[in-house]
């Protein structure tokens, strides 16, 4: 069995011919989980943007919750850390579809590899700004601010400025590369054999001397996952029909 790991489709951000593209690709990686794996992880910004209400969420992102409840079903483990445009995550993945919710880093152990998983987001010491600003967007009170704007007008809102935030991000995040190489070797030396990374949408597979640091890209351009087995992991893409 194989362990799946994907990131950064920012879905809803496209028009709609990208949209479908990006739907047709995780159909893909889906089938191919469905063949030979166990457990997908899913390494934060598969939406664009996402927040839940009580009794509300986006409607536009039916398709994906609908195919991720069925992978639950057929009894697959799904995992789901929340990024930087999807960390306002509720209980809903969890209750309704019964994805795991993680909200900053997790740790697992697959096939005798100990893995550190994270999306990526504030990770570089240099970035101070976003570092301050993420903790302000997390802050309890201000997800419960949030949640009292009417739904249609806070969510058309949000996805102004998320797309604001994605196209700065795209610009400044390639140059804190190094830093997130640096922080996997820390991992590593702290023990771990694997660590994954999202958010700079840029598909990095470097072998340190005592383990390996993956970074997903994207499933905007790339198309790039990781699939680790008993014979350990390797950075892959997806094209028409197969993966390359």
């Amino acid at each position: 069995m194989a362990l799946y790991i994907f990131s950064d489709a920012h879905l809803g951000a496209g028009p709609p011919e990208k949209e479908q593209l990006k739907l047709k690709r995780i159909d893909q990686l889906v089938a191919m989980v469905r063949t030979d794996g166990d457990r997908l992880v899913i390494l934060g910004d598969l939406f664009d943007f996402w927040f839940e209400y009580k009794r509300a969420i986006p409607k536009e992102n039916l398709d994906i919750i609908m195919t991720l409840r069925d992978l639950v079903k057929d009894g697959v483990t799904v995992d789901y850390i929340s990024g930087n445009h999807d960390f306002w995550m509720d209980d809903f993945f969890q209750n309704q579809i019964g994805v795991a919710v993680h909200c900053d880093a997790l740790d697992i152990e697959y096939g005798g590899k100990k893995l550190h998983l994270i999306h990526g987001d504030g990770l570089a010491p240099a970035d101070k700004g976003y570092r301050v600003l993420k903790r302000v967007l997390r802050n309890r009170l201000c997800i419960w601010l949030y949640r009292k704007l009417p739904p249609d007008f806070a969510i058309a809102l949000a996805k102004r400025v998320s797309g604001s935030s994605r196209e700065y991000t795209a610009r400044r995040d390639h140059h804190f590369a190094v830093d997130y190489e640096n922080y996997a070797k820390s991992k590593i030396d702290e023990g771990y054999d694997v660590v994954a990374i999202g958010h700079l949408h840029l598909p990095v597979f470097t072998q340190f001397e005592r383990g390996i640091y993956i970074n997903t890209g994207d499933f905007i351009n790339h198309f790039s996952y990781a699939r680790m087995d008993e014979s350990g992991i390797e950075l892959q893409y997806l094209s028409d029909g197969e993966d390359r």
